[in-house]
């Protein structure tokens, strides 16, 4: 039987989706939270200040392949569970330099397998069934689909970047720690993340930054690669969903059942903008799109199948993208305070050189 108020390591929660998983679990569970992160250039702890004053919140900088640290962690905090965000995530980045990548998403996530194994191997029985480690992927590892079709977790595995091709190395390390040595693991695979807090280097921000400042709204080749979005606020919930009800061994989909091209995610962001942030020579927004060159190995589609967590779990996405896409363009257009000195740590960015 686990603690009635759980204590959770969550890596990387000073990023995007790992901020979200530490403000959900401080609002709305009795959790006691310890947010490990390195504070790389995509961290801030702007993004968890809301719930940074609460007496069961606890920040710790550390690098996720440093042994001793983590065994530090886990001996002064003794956790019920992992939630394991911390990654390098940006394709672009991992095509100029892979091995920052190999580093932390496959070094790292051996490590925190090990230091949880040894912890768990510890623990009380009561506590030790309980326990889960749940290892936040994505469905970049199953490589790209066609027109028709959904990856599912019976997917084959075939990733086509650096970034991708990590994390399913990752995953497959993950599998082979539970199936050879019992840990309780549980692999989670989402769809593309949008929402507040997010880095000024993925399209969506990035696109209502350039078009604050009248940049180039940079888009790859003619914006015909497809996604399915889910509002981050929703994956925080699945993947304590998952924490709390999932399967040892067992993977997980998550999707928000909101596809769409890229360049019609532009086209209705600067729909948004016209309405709340007009260009101030009377031109509309979608104007500043600029079609640059591809980038290598691009996937054309991914979608998911989430049929088995909402039947297994329960879960479903609460969010529409229409009202979470508003939800976003409002909130960057009232925390320029907030993005606006990123865009220093990565100058391509201001200059609005990259999709």
């Amino acid at each position: 039987m686990s603690r009635p108020d759980p204590v959770v390591v969550v890596t990387g929660g000073a990023g995007f989706i790992g901020s979200a998983v530490v403000r959900m679990l401080i609002q709305d569970s009795h959790a006691t939270v310890v947010n490990v992160d390195k504070l790389t250039y995509a961290a801030n702890l702007r993004n968890v200040e809301s719930v940074a004053s609460s007496e069961r919140y606890h920040f710790v900088k550390a690098d996720i392949c440093d042994a001793d640290a983590m065994a530090a962690v886990f001996r002064q905090h003794d956790p019920d569970s992992v939630l394991h965000l911390a990654a390098e995530s940006h394709v672009d980045r991992s095509i100029d330099g892979p091995k920052d990548f190999l580093r932390t998403n496959v070094d790292g996530t051996f490590v925190m397998l090990e230091t949880a194994l040894d912890h768990w191997r510890r623990m009380p029985t009561s506590r030790k069934e309980a326990f889960r480690f749940v290892h936040v992927s994505t469905d970049e590892v199953f490589g790209a689909l066609g027109q028709d079709g959904l990856f599912s977790e019976e997917s084959p595995y075939r990733p086509n970047s650096p970034y991708s091709a990590s994390k399913a190395a990752s995953d497959h390390f993950v599998r082979a720690w539970h199936h050879t040595y019992g840990l309780p693991t549980i692999i989670s695979n989402c769809s593309n993340n949008y929402g507040p807090h997010q880095f000024p280097e993925k399209l969506i921000p990035l696109v209502i930054a350039n078009a604050v400042d009248g940049l180039p709204l940079p888009v790859y080749a003619k914006g015909e690669n497809v996604r399915d979005w889910l509002f981050v606020e929703d994956h925080a919930r699945a993947l304590w969903s998952i924490a709390q009800q999932g399967v040892p061994g067992e993977c997980y989909c998550i999707g928000g059942n909101s596809e769409r091209r890229n360049i019609d995610v532009v086209r209705q962001i600067c729909g948004l903008l016209d309405q709340h942030r007009p260009r101030a020579d009377g031109k509309k927004h979608d104007t500043g799109i600029t079609f640059v060159n591809d980038r290598p190995g691009h996937d054309l589609r991914y979608a998911i199948d989430a049929t088995k967590i909402a039947h297994a779990l329960n879960f479903s996405p609460s969010i529409g993208f229409d009202a979470g896409l508003a939800n976003t363009v409002q909130w960057y257009l009232d925390h320029e305070d907030w993005w606006r000195p990123l865009l220093k740590r990565a100058p391509a960015l201001a200059a609005g050189a990259r999709p």
